[in-house]
């Protein structure tokens, strides 16, 4: 097995284009394991999770955090939030299990979602700058929504796509790639120029267009390699360290007591159930957690 639980970034200069691609696979079962989602949730989970990876290693300043989050009201999911952290990934869905078997194995997205929306958050560690992109779902996929989301948000050109296979022998994988245009490098030129139709980036969204599911999700075919079949024949391809990816709930009892004592005394007895505790529940991890009402 190969390059599971990695990110890896690379550039194409001669198309003025920026890339990444990730596979997920332990990391998808240690999140997963936390909750007993059914196949349509779980696969919309791991999409996201996907998509958050390729979109948290975009961030280049340490501590860093990007949020993926869609909600919906009178929906079958009603809140999806995954984030990225040093390259921590955690994800929670919320559903209407009893609405879900209405609609067969295999739901769309729209379906599961109805006319919600879907933000994007960039949070920047070392400006404490955040920069936030809201867009509709009604797209037919999340890689959709994604790409609406540059192209509305940032003026990016971007192609997203996402994977999931889930096989009884290899557990949950999880692939993706994005790929953007940039104009003048890595770092871009004035977004609000960026053309759409530059032929560049047709040459380079064709040919990531063509990969398959089974690529993505291929244990067995490094990322570097994937990336090599798609682009052999430009001049060059920079490919960047891998980005290693791990479950990271931040859900310390350290800090959760320090929140809960900065509420009054009367508010935490409000709180507080018969013996004295205040039980939090993370959402993340399904882990419970009890505070003492006196906050010591």
């Amino acid at each position: 097995m190969f390059d599971l639980d990695q990110a890896l970034g690379f550039t194409i200069a001669s198309r003025h284009a920026r890339g990444r691609v990730a596979r997920l696979g332990p990391v998808l079962d240690d999140i997963l394991s936390a909750h007993d989602y059914p196949p349509p949730i779980e696969k919309l989970l791991v999409e996201a999770l996907t998509l958050t990876a390729l979109l948290g290693s975009l961030l280049k300043d340490v501590g860093g955090q990007l949020t993926v989050q869609a909600q919906a009201e009178k929906s079958v999911v009603s809140l999806l939030v995954c984030d990225y952290k040093d390259g921590a990934l955690r994800g929670y869905c919320k559903f209407d299990a009893e609405r879900l078997k209405m609609y067969g194995k295999q739901p769309s997205l729209k379906t599961l979602m109805g006319s919600g929306y879907l933000a994007i958050t960039f949070d920047q560690s070392a400006t404490d700058e955040r920069y936030q992109g809201i867009v509709p779902l009604d797209a037919e996929s999340l890689a959709k929504a994604a790409e609406l989301y540059f192209s509305q948000s940032e003026q990016i050109p971007s192609l997203v796509r996402l994977a999931v296979s889930h096989e009884a022998d290899e557990g949950c994988i999880g692939g993706g790639i994005l790929l953007q245009h940039l104009p003048e490098g890595e770092e871009g030129r004035e977004r609000l120029h960026t053309r759409l139709d530059h032929p560049e980036w047709e040459h380079v969204k064709i040919m990531g267009g063509s990969i398959k599911d089974g690529e993505l999700t291929h244990q067995d075919l490094p990322l570097r390699d994937l990336v090599w079949r798609l682009f052999n024949e430009e001049d060059e391809v920079r490919a960047t360290a891998p980005i290693p990816l791990s479950k990271g709930c931040r859900c310390d009892p350290v800090h959760i007591s320090d929140v809960i004592s900065r509420f009054s005394a009367e508010d935490r007895a409000d709180m507080a159930n018969e013996a004295g505790q205040i039980m939090v529940d993370c959402a993340f991890c399904s882990k419970q957690f009890a505070v003492p009402a006196s906050g010591r």
